[in-house]
C-alpha cells in the first residue's frame, strides 16, 4: 500500500507506539524500505501492556527496535496539565526520537498519522509538523478503516486493537499529573482488562474513578460489579459508571 512512498524514502526511522496506525506503518516500512528502525518512547504515560505489545509486534514483523526512556514527569510544564500539555509532550518525545535517529544515521522520521486524523483535536500533530516529521498515510489519503482492513489482510494482530490514548488523558485538564495518579489509573485499567473489558477509559477526578465503557459492555459492568469494586476500591474513594457509555471509535 505504501510501496510508492518508500520508493523515494528508503532509509527511515519510524515513531512507533504499538497502536494500529504506527504498527501498520512499521510493517510496510519493513517490507518496502531498504533500511528502517522503529523508535519507541517509554514513559510514565505508557502502560506496561502497550510497551509489551509494541515489543511483540516489532519482533513479529522483524523490525529493528530502539526503546527510549523519557522522563515526562521531569517537565513541570507537562505536569501542570494545561491546554498545551499534549503538544509539549509530543514535541519532547519527537525531539528525543529525532536526536536518537540522527545519531543512528536516519535523516527522516515518519509517524502513523492517517487521513482521518483531525489536527484540531490532536495538538501533537502540530509538534510533528514543526519538527518536519512525515506522515505518509495522511499524505496518501489512507484512513483508519483502510488501515484496519489492510492490517487484517496482512495477519497483523493489531488490526482490531482498540484505540488507546496515553494515561495522562485520564486526568482532567488543569489537575496536576503525578506518578502516583498515573500508577493508580494503570492498576485500575489493567484490572478492568483482566475482567474482560475492551475499549474503555478510567477517568480520575480528584480521588474518584469514573468509568466509561462501550455500551455493549455495560451489562458486563453490572455483572462484574463486585469484582470491579474489589479491584479499584484500594486506589479510589468512589467508583462511578457513566451510563451513557463510551463512544466507539475506529
Amino acid at each position: 500500500m505504501l510501496n510508492s512512498f518508500f520508493d523515494n524514502h528508503n532509509k527511515v526511522a519510524v515513531a512507533f507506539s504499538g497502536g494500529v496506525d504506527s504498527a501498520f506503518l512499521l510493517y510496510e516500512a519493513v517490507k518496502y524500505a531498504g533500511d528502517c528502525t522503529a523508535y519507541l518512547a517509554r514513559s510514565a504515560f505508557n502502560p506496561s501492556f502497550e510497551i509489551n505489545d509494541a515489543k511483540h509486534f516489532a519482533a513479529s514483523v522483524g523490525a529493528k527496535l530502539r526503546i527510549l526512556d523519557i522522563d515526562v514527569l521531569a517537565s513541570s510544564d507537562i505536569c501542570r496539565n494545561e491546554s498545551e500539555r499534549c503538544y509539549l509532550c509530543k514535541r519532547l518525545i519527537l525531539s528525543r526520537i529525532i536526536s536518537a535517529a540522527k545519531a543512528d544515521g536516519y535523516a527522516i522520521l515518519l509517524d502513523g498519522a492517517n487521513a482521518d486524523d483531525d489536527p484540531a483535536g490532536r495538538p501533537g500533530m502540530r509538534a510533528a509538523e514543526e519538527l518536519s516529521v512525515l506522515s505518509p498515510m495522511r499524505e496518501l489519503g489512507i484512513g483508519k478503516a483502510e488501515i484496519r482492513r489492510a492490517s487484517r489482510e496482512a495477519g497483523l494482530f493489531t488490526w482490531d486493537k482498540p484505540s488507546y490514548s496515553c494515561l495522562a488523558t485520564r486526568i482532567a485538564q488543569g489537575e496536576a499529573i503525578t506518578g502516583d495518579k498515573l500508577a493508580r489509573i494503570e492498576r485500575g485499567e489493567t484490572a478492568l482488562m483482566a475482567l474482560g473489558f475492551r475499549g474503555f477509559r478510567l477517568r480520575m477526578r480528584g480521588g474518584e474513578a469514573r468509568l466509561e465503557i462501550l455500551p455493549e459492555q455495560l451489562p458486563l459492568a453490572l455483572e462484574k460489579r463486585e469484582e470491579i469494586l474489589s479491584a479499584l476500591s484500594g486506589d479510589f474513594s468512589e467508583i462511578l459508571l457513566n451510563m451513557k457509555g463510551m463512544r466507539k471509535t475506529l
